[in-house]
């Protein structure tokens, strides 16, 4: 209704958040990087984005949303290639595949609007390489504290930021220390990883910390605790004789470089003419 509408228009942004498939790397198989491997390439991300998120969100080649500083173009993606995975699965030693159990968050977010949906998507891509996966779901605080305490194999979760510093995500989500804490449910601890975002914290130079950023995002490309599946946007109307950009990525509206015009006086007397004769009274 708002895009009909010929005197608004509707802004996006990619917001900093980031939708994702993990694994619990304490639990075979998917202790086995190269099972992980093999299931990033099964899954079909785009049909996933059509679906679940009809359009409305950013495919995910990393952790960090494109509207960060320390996005990196560079980043390969594992795409969507069913005969790689299940090579993938036979050189880890299930050329048969095996079963599994997919947990599925019980609640709507922005990063994921339907996991319950997506999960069936998942289920459906994983069998087509011989992975049988059993769909679960609690009640969302039970989900949460049966995650912390790492009970599942695998799970649909996501994460918004607190601030929109990187490491926001890089810490919080994946940091060895974060295993204890209870917001790093895939329990995967790196120390080449956690090395790198300690080093990116210590400088102040941007180009730096981008640098050990793109590293540390090598290595979870290589590793793959979690399968990022997208970045969710967020939406604002407004008039079409307000300019600038108003959204920021980390919420809130910013009106810092917005400007209003007014209607010309030309307009105005045009748009009376095709109106009515009753008195009009131009904008103040």
């Amino acid at each position: 209704k708002i895009n009909e509408n010929k005197s608004l228009m509707l802004e996006s942004i990619t917001a900093l958040n980031v939708g994702y498939f993990g694994f619990n790397v304490t639990k075979p198989p998917f202790d086995n990087k190269l099972v992980r491997q093999a299931v990033s390439y099964a899954i079909n991300k785009k049909v996933l984005l059509e679906t679940v998120y009809q359009g409305q969100a950013e495919p995910a080649k990393s952790i960090l949303p494109n509207t960060s500083w320390a996005f990196d173009d560079s980043i390969p993606t594992h795409e969507f290639n069913p005969m790689l995975a299940k090579s993938l699965l036979g050189v880890a030693g299930y050329p048969q595949g095996f079963t599994m159990d997919l947990w599925a968050m019980p609640v709507q977010r922005a990063y994921n609007p339907n996991a319950i949906t997506m999960a069936k998507l998942i289920q459906g891509d994983l069998s087509a390489i011989g992975i049988k996966v059993k769909i679960v779901s609690y009640e969302w605080n039970t989900f949460l504290n049966r995650l912390k305490r790492g009970e599942h194999q695998s799970f649909l979760l996501g994460w918004s930021a607190d601030h929109p510093d990187p490491d926001n995500f890089f810490s919080p989500m994946l940091s060895c220390s974060a295993t204890y804490t209870g917001s790093n449910t895939t329990f995967w601890c790196n120390e080449a990883y956690d090395e790198l975002i300690k080093k990116a914290l210590q400088t102040s130079n941007l180009e730096q910390r981008k640098e050990y950023y793109q590293q540390a995002m090598q290595i979870l490309e290589q590793e793959i605790p979690l399968i990022p599946i997208a970045h969710s946007k967020r939406y604002q109307a407004r008039n079409k004789n307000v300019t600038g950009d108003i959204l920021a990525a980390f919420g809130g509206i910013n009106f810092y470089h917005v400007s209003k015009h007014k209607a010309t006086t030309k307009s105005v007397k045009k748009e009376s003419s095709i109106t009515d004769n009753s008195p009009h009274k131009s904008e103040n």
